[in-house]
């Protein structure tokens, strides 16, 4: 699936998460919810660095994390290659925002594991009986 698209189904199916962003584990954006894409690229840097800093701290395996403010949440999940954040409100339902956020992951990285569609090939006696305008 498209990260755009995963984005957009997660935050269609998640009435918690208010914003969202998909990026590589580096924080380059893929895609996000944000209009100014800035903010977008902020939470990305910002996921990724909480990241960066719990591996420093001996978490190295770590794939999910939430810090919580009095004003609400950002979750973050990883797998191989990407990221995704999510910003909530107050007292979010974790389980299922993690559920949701793996989800998403999920989705985009069966998109890249699928094969791109075989090309039939023509070759050049094929072209030359074929008849004009036919390829």
């Amino acid at each position: 699936m498209e990260a755009a698209q995963a984005l957009a189904d997660l935050t269609e199916v998640s009435s918690q998460i208010e914003s969202a962003v998909l990026a590589d584990t580096g924080g380059t954006v893929l895609a996000a919810t944000y209009p100014d894409p800035k903010r977008g690229e902020r939470v990305a840097q910002t996921a990724a660095d909480l990241l960066k800093s719990a591996r420093s701290a001996g978490r190295e395996g770590l794939v999910q994390l939430e810090a919580a403010t009095s004003e609400g949440s950002i979750f973050v999940v990883r797998d191989g290659e990407h990221l995704v954040a999510a910003v909530t409100g107050t007292q979010p339902t974790v389980g299922l925002v993690f559920y949701d956020l793996k989800t998403c992951l999920r989705l985009v990285g069966e998109e890249a594991e699928q094969p791109a569609p075989k090309r039939r090939r023509t070759t050049k006696k094929q072209q030359a009986s074929a008849p004009e305008g036919e390829e």
